[in-house]
């Protein structure tokens, strides 16, 4: 029995690390195939920009509708309304809807400013409904039935698009009638507002940077980010339009609109920049959003793309992209189960096999790093003093991973949750919206402090391969609990 139970706490430390492995491995793959198609790219936008097809025509230019789903943004309305008014475009070719769900003073902002663009010459519509049934994807489903235009611009309330937008994206979808979305890449207004800022700063960086535009000049899939995008109608109506079964209706729709044989556009220079959430807990919040509507996405769609005649190497790209938060159970599961297989199993079992796991788990760690690492050389002439944080995102990283878990098993398990937006603070806050504090935050410092027993017991016990993995993962686990309370406690 003692053999038997040694033999399965083995298997499962040692199914967890090679899991991690793989994902680590593909954030490699990521980086080849960014670097090998990187230069083509470039000169591919160039000659496209540099030509009469990269421009939108003064005449007969197609309409677009605008759309600015907002719900309680009393901080950032104002911004987003008259940013998305100040875009150039051909006269009377422009539409803008205000999505507002709000049920504070935002309204009355909303109808103020609204007002005023409309004075200024603006096609600005308020539309609001009076149950928020769907949240965002039934409130872009709702618009999309009143919008005037063929092409669908989405920005969420945090994000201020530049003026030239539509005028850079229009153009490839009057150039290729087969495309049905294009994506911009997220700037960042507030980067330098904390540690926690700049770490998550990086770490959207090396999502754009490296990982859409891999996917997307390579003929993988890839997703709408659910703001800075615009959709063709034809191509939304076609996959079955905005659903709200998960939580992620942007890749939901992105992956259905792919199958239905639409193409995708990834534009890495052209930025929209937005607010990176400053409390931890909003962080929190909305990583758990993502991690469980990933997971919601690919329990409901992995198996059209399985059936579908792709590639196999697109289908298991999509695999990969799809069910990314699995590294955060995997990295829980290690650190939960470190101690017991150093404690209890005693099988004889060479030491090539603990240094191939110490290997493996440092391979797969490192594997993050070094697509951040590309991604800020890429993006920005600084990248060194940015990369300065990443210790930063590596921490939060482990941090969150007992949360995004949680996430990811509600979602296996088919437990359905509201959509909670993140609140935004805005350049001037009018109000501080909050997220609550759970008992998360204590689960997170009391992990914190296990492992940081297991790393003491591995140090003392000689294993000074696999030993430095679990103060890791106490740092992660104690700094985003404690950072946590912290900002709870201060109301800051």
């Amino acid at each position: 029995m003692h053999a038997y139970f040694s033999s399965l706490l083995l298997g499962l430390y040692l199914t967890a690390a090679a899991g991690l492995l793989l994902y680590g491995l593909n954030c490699y793959v990521m980086i080849a195939l960014f670097a090998r198609k990187r230069g083509e790219a470039a000169r591919r936008l160039a000659r496209f920009f540099g030509g009469p097809q990269g421009r939108v025509p003064a005449g007969g230019a197609p309409v677009v509708t605008t759309q600015l789903p907002i719900y309680n943004e009393i901080n950032v309305a104002e911004r987003v309304i008259r940013a998305a008014c100040a875009m150039t475009y051909p006269a009377g070719r422009h539409q803008i809807q205000v999505l507002d769900d709000s049920t504070d003073e935002t309204r009355r902002i909303v109808d103020r400013v609204a007002s005023q663009c409309r004075a200024g010459g603006c096609d600005v519509t308020v539309l609001r409904r009076s149950r928020r049934t769907g949240f965002k994807a039934g409130a872009l489903a709702e618009g999309m039935a009143a919008a005037r235009g063929e092409l669908l611009a989405v920005f969420d309330a945090d994000f201020v698009p530049p003026t030239d937008y539509l005028e850079k994206s229009v153009p490839f979808f009057l150039a290729d009638p087969a495309v049905g979305l294009v994506q911009a890449r997220w700037g960042h207004l507030n980067r330098t507002r904390s540690l926690l800022t700049r770490a998550q700063a990086i770490g959207i960086d090396g999502h754009f940077m490296v990982e859409q535009a891999a996917r997307n000049w390579n003929g993988l899939y890839m997703n709408f980010n659910g703001t800075a995008g615009i959709w063709r109608r034809s191509a939304v109506i076609d996959a079955g339009g905005w659903q709200s079964d998960t939580l992620t209706e942007d890749m939901d729709l992105s992956y259905r609109v792919q199958l239905a044989g639409w193409k995708t556009v990834f534009l890495p220079d052209l930025v929209v920049p937005a607010e990176i959430p400053e409390d931890v807990a909003a962080f929190k919040s909305q990583q758990f959003r993502w991690a469980k509507g990933s997971m919601q996405t690919a329990v409901k769609l992995l198996p059209s793309v399985f059936r579908a005649r792709l590639p196999v190497f697109v289908k298991i790209q999509a695999f990969f992209h799809m069910t990314h938060y699995l590294v955060h159970p995997l990295m829980a599961a290690l650190a939960l189960l470190a101690l017991p297989v150093l404690l209890w199993v005693h099988l004889p079992l060479p030491a090539a096999v603990f240094a191939a796991v110490a290997a493996g788990l440092v391979f797969s760690l490192a594997a993050p790093s070094a697509l951040y690492l590309t991604a800020q050389r890429a993006a920005h002439p600084d990248w060194g003093r940015r990369m300065l944080c990443l210790p930063g995102l590596v921490a939060v990283g482990v941090g969150i991973a007992m949360s995004n878990t949680r996430a990811v098993a509600e979602a296996l398990a088919g437990k359905k949750s509201p959509f909670v937006r993140t609140p935004k603070r805005g350049s001037q806050p009018i109000r501080r919206y909050r997220t609550g504090f759970s008992a998360m935050a204590v689960g997170e410092i009391l992990f914190g402090l296990y492992c940081a027993a297991s790393f003491g017991v591995y140090l003392a016990a000689g294993k000074y391969l696999v030993g430095p993995f679990l103060g890791l993962y106490a740092a992660g686990f104690l700094f985003v609990g404690l950072l946590t309370a912290a900002q709870r406690a201060w109301g800051r």
